[in-house]
């Protein structure tokens, strides 16, 4: 029971905190220097400018109907977490906005340098959501129809997403001017870099893939010297229809070079593919 709870602890507390970074980027940031964002927290946004609703409010009553909708077509388990991220949003906007109120943080306004907020509004942004999709969350809103949308396999979840973000910053042409919608696109892509690299993973490692007839050979070197495990798969070539394996293996960035001494040493002839790999789990590198 007690590591149940201790593993659930350990998705429901990233996702608090990517969610109070999101908040913190749209209150320190966006709003102050009149930036714009996608999906319902975008139209959360232009209700601030249009009507001065407090962000923490609209967040939560756009997002309820939606709950409701994803409930029905998704069911409850997929929604879990999507219902944490909004709560836990819509909470850490109205604590942002006692905090402003009061003036016990002053937020970052300029009037000549809209690169500077819209590079932090960026990085604040895509840090949260990073966090937050990383760890199987969602702040809601276009997310559930986008889910919803998708199972009839017309749209991707990308397209629909982007569809409904280019509509929201197109109205908001109505109230904010196009140089800002120019550095909000600024934001959005700065955003989605952080969103990809968070989820992707920090940690960067190296996969090779090495063509060769003396794969037994090569696997045991790989193993004895650097002790790390290895795959070898059967291949034949197409052309000379000769037996050859395939030897593949994961290791670190620093461990290249010997790899590399090792294949060399055993058969220079060997093809050698070398990938990126952005996140790896499992023995000798790190359990999730």
């Amino acid at each position: 029971m007690l590591r149940k709870i201790v593993a659930q602890m350990r998705i429901i507390v990233p996702i608090m905190v990517g969610t109070a970074i999101y908040a913190f980027g749209l209150h320190y940031f966006v709003i102050p220097n009149q930036l714009m964002e996608g999906g319902v927290t975008g139209i959360a946004v232009l209700l601030n400018y249009a009507a001065g609703w407090p962000l923490s409010l609209s967040t939560l009553l756009l997002n309820i109907p939606l709950f409701l909708l994803g409930w029905r077509k998704l069911g409850l388990k997929e929604m879990a977490y999507t219902i944490l991220g909004v709560l836990s949003l819509s909470g850490s906007l109205a604590l942002l906005e006692r905090l402003i109120h009061h003036g016990w943080l002053v937020t970052f306004h300029t009037s000549n340098d809209y690169i500077l907020a819209a590079l932090y509004a960026g990085v604040t942004l895509g840090t949260g959501l990073g966090l937050v999709f990383r760890f199987g969350g969602t702040t809601g809103g276009v997310d559930i129809i986008a889910r919803i949308a998708t199972r009839s396999k017309k749209f991707s979840m990308g397209q629909f997403i982007l569809a409904t973000d280019v509509i929201i910053i197109a109205v908001s042409l109505l109230y904010i001017s196009i140089e800002k919608v120019l550095y909000t696109l600024v934001t959005v892509f700065v955003a989605s870099r952080l969103i990809d690299f968070i989820q992707d993973g920090a940690y960067a490692a190296k996969a090779f893939s090495i063509i060769t007839e003396q794969g037994t050979v090569m696997a045991e070197r790989i193993t004895r010297e650097l002790e790390r495990g290895v795959t070898i798969m059967p291949a034949r070539g197409a052309f000379s229809g000769q037996a050859k394996e395939v030897v593949y293996c994961v290791v670190q960035r620093q461990e290249i070079r010997r790899l590399k001494s090792i294949i060399r040493s055993i058969d220079p002839q060997a093809f050698t593919i070398i990938s990126e790999v952005h996140d790896v789990l499992g023995e000798g590198f790190k359990e999730e």
